[in-house]
C-alpha cells in the first residue's frame, strides 16, 4: 500500500537496468517530456514517482503504464518537497514542472504573464533545492532541474521571462552544488537543457505556435526549418545518463546530436 495521495499499479519483471534498486522522483511528470523522463527511468529498473499538479493526467499515466506511482502536488506550494520526499525519498530527483510561456512581445505583456516561468519553473527548482540541501537528501543523490537551450540563446523575443528563467535553473544548479560541496553533503546538482522546441507537448507546441504566427508563417513550415532536433525519448535517455554517470560540470545541453556540456 502507498503513501496517503498516491497510487501504483504492479511492477513488471524485466531485465536489470541501470537504474535498478534506485528511487526516481520525477516533478511535472504526468505528460510531454517530465513523463518521458519518467517512462526512460522505469525501463532502466528504478521505482518511480511520477508528481504532477493534475489527478486526472497521473491517473491516465498510472493505468497506461506499468509500475509507476503516482502523487498529486502543486509544486511551488512551499509544503511541497517535505510530502513529495515522504512519499519515496529519492535517489534522482528530477524537476521538470514549467508553465506555458507567454507568446506575445513584450510591450504585449503584463507583468503577471511575462513572469509565469519565474513563479512556477524557478520556484518549484527553489523550492526542493532548497529542501534538498536543508534537509539533507542523502549522501549520492542526483538533482536534475530541467532547463532549456532558450537559456542559450536568449529565446525569442515573444516569450516574456522564459529564458532568464531557464538559465536561473543553470545558475541554481551550480550555486546548489557549491553549497552542497561547501557543506561537505555529497549532493550532485545538475541542470539539463533540451537544444530544440519539441512540438510533441503542450509547451513545445505553444512555443511552436509561437513562433510562427510571430513570423507570419505556418507553423509546418517552421518546424521544417528546425535540424539536429532532439525527441522527449532523448531527453529521457540523457536524464538516465546524467543520473548513472560520472559527468564533470553542473549544466548539460541535449539535441538531435546527443548529449554534451552546455556551452
Amino acid at each position: 500500500m502507498g503513501a496517503p495521495g498516491w497510487s501504483s499499479r504492479p511492477e513488471s519483471e524485466g531485465s536489470m537496468g541501470s537504474l535498478q534498486g534506485q528511487n526516481v522522483v520525477v516533478v511535472g511528470a504526468s505528460r510531454g517530456v517530465g513523463r518521458s523522463i519518467a517512462e526512460a527511468a522505469l525501463s532502466e529498473g528504478a521505482t518511480v514517482l511520477a508528481v504532477a499538479r493534475g489527478e486526472q493526467a497521473l491517473a491516465e499515466f498510472a493505468w497506461e503504464t506499468s509500475g509507476v506511482k503516482t502523487l498529486a502536488v502543486d509544486a511551488t506550494v512551499d509544503s511541497a518537497p517535505d510530502e513529495v520526499f515522504a512519499a519515496l525519498e529519492p535517489d534522482v530527483l528530477v524537476i521538470c514542472a514549467g508553465a506555458l510561456a507567454p507568446a506575445a512581445p513584450v510591450q504585449e505583456l503584463t507583468w503577471e504573464a511575462f513572469s509565469a516561468n519565474w513563479e512556477t519553473d524557478v520556484k518549484a527548482s527553489f523550492l526542493f533545492c532548497r529542501a534538498a540541501l536543508r534537509g539533507p537528501l542523502k549522501p549520492g543523490t542526483r538533482i536534475v532541474l530541467i532547463s532549456s537551450g532558450a537559456a542559450l540563446s536568449g529565446g525569442p523575443p515573444f516569450a516574456g521571462g522564459y529564458a532568464g528563467a531557464k538559465r536561473m535553473q543553470m545558475f541554481l544548479a551550480g550555486h546548489c552544488q557549491k553549497e552542497s560541496d561547501r557543506l561537505g553533503l555529497d549532493l550532485r546538482f545538475m541542470a539539463l537543457a533540451p537544444m530544440r522546441i519539441m512540438p510533441e507537448g503542450a509547451v513545445g507546441k505553444g512555443g511552436v505556435d509561437g513562433y510562427a504566427a510571430y513570423l507570419d508563417i505556418q507553423p509546418a513550415d517552421f518546424l521544417a526549418s528546425m535540424t539536429d532536433m532532439q525527441t522527449p525519448a532523448d531527453v529521457g535517455r540523457a536524464v538516465v545518463a546524467l543520473a548513472t554517470g560520472k559527468s564533470q560540470g553542473s549544466s548539460f545541453a541535449v539535441s538531435g546530436s546527443g548529449l554534451a556540456p552546455a556551452a
